[in-house]
């Protein structure tokens, strides 16, 4: 028989991790996270399904990726703005964002890019475009992952190049993002695959720019810091509603646009970094310093 005063309480045998693990998860936004995997996995089934026939399959991948990018989104404003944010909810985002915006985009660029290339009069040329096409995507895979791992070890990422970082820039292209442009060129194409060898390089080449930004410590404006609550002139309702007509008639070349723009928009303030920055000045010559030798 113990006695009451050495009886520890449930609480105390268990940390306060473990209690919150055993009250569950916040349905709301994990409802958006669930609603990212499935068009990640719809995107994947519609990538297996394309071919120079039936392109539209390839175009549907690209328009279920997008969607995704939307929900996730979503997920992180709706969990913020409803005080519902949690570890649980972190690690289910990352993982999703591995499926939707790494295997998934990976899975499209590889099958719309290079798998259709029919042989050529250089068969060596083609099976090496094809191995190089693989590792293209590889590495695009690679990049997004290693990117979202740096994303969560990190609580307040501090960019290389100065600003005000943290909470309103991201360090590196995010994920979303990278998926989004290679999902925006397919639909640019309405899906239609490469195959013209030629044009199979520079998809390789767009393939390691974007690894290399989602990768970098370049900086990219993360939108966190948008206010819709808040008071603003009358003519931004006026833009926002020309925005989306352009975005719904448009469609295929708005959202190439969209994507490129931001891409390149951490390549254009880095350079611009760069080009303002002043050269270090030399150090003064001491005063007691023998004059050089001549």
């Amino acid at each position: 028989m113990k006695i009451p005063g050495q009886m520890r309480r449930w609480d105390d045998q268990h940390p306060p991790e473990k209690r919150r693990l055993r009250k569950g998860m916040y349905i709301l936004p994990s409802l958006f996270t669930a609603a990212n995997i499935g068009a990640g996995y719809y995107a994947l089934t519609q990538t297996v399904l394309g071919s120079p026939t039936e392109p539209w399959h390839f175009d549907y991948a690209a328009l279920a990726i997008g969607v995704a990018v939307v929900a996730d989104g979503l997920d992180g404003r709706i969990a913020r703005m409803t005080n519902t944010t949690s570890a649980f909810g972190r690690e289910f985002d990352s993982l999703a964002d591995v499926i939707t915006f790494g295997v998934a985009p990976a899975v499209l660029a590889w099958l719309w890019g290079f798998h259709q290339l029919p042989r050529s009069a250089f068969p060596g040329v083609h099976d090496r475009t094809l191995q190089l096409g693989l590792l293209a995507t590889f590495i695009f895979l690679v990049a997004g992952a290693s990117r979202l791992a740096r994303f969560n070890i990190q609580v307040n990422p501090q960019p290389s190049n100065p600003g005000r970082p943290g909470r309103k820039y991201f360090v590196g292209l995010p994920i979303p993002a990278g998926a989004g442009v290679i999902a925006s060129t397919v639909h640019l194409f309405r899906g239609e695959p490469i195959l013209y060898l030629p044009l199979a390089p520079l998809w390789i080449v767009l393939l390691l720019m974007v690894g290399f930004l989602m990768v970098s410590t370049w900086r990219f404006y993360s939108f966190k810091d948008l206010n819709l609550r808040s008071r603003h002139p009358f003519q931004i309702l006026i833009l926002i509603c020309a925005f989306f007509g352009l975005l719904f008639a448009f469609h295929h070349y708005m959202l190439f646009i969209i994507a490129f723009t931001y891409m390149l928009s951490g390549v254009f303030t880095r350079v611009s970094y760069g080009l303002r920055r002043k050269p270090q000045e030399p150090a003064p010559q001491a005063y007691n310093e023998a004059p050089e030798s001549r």
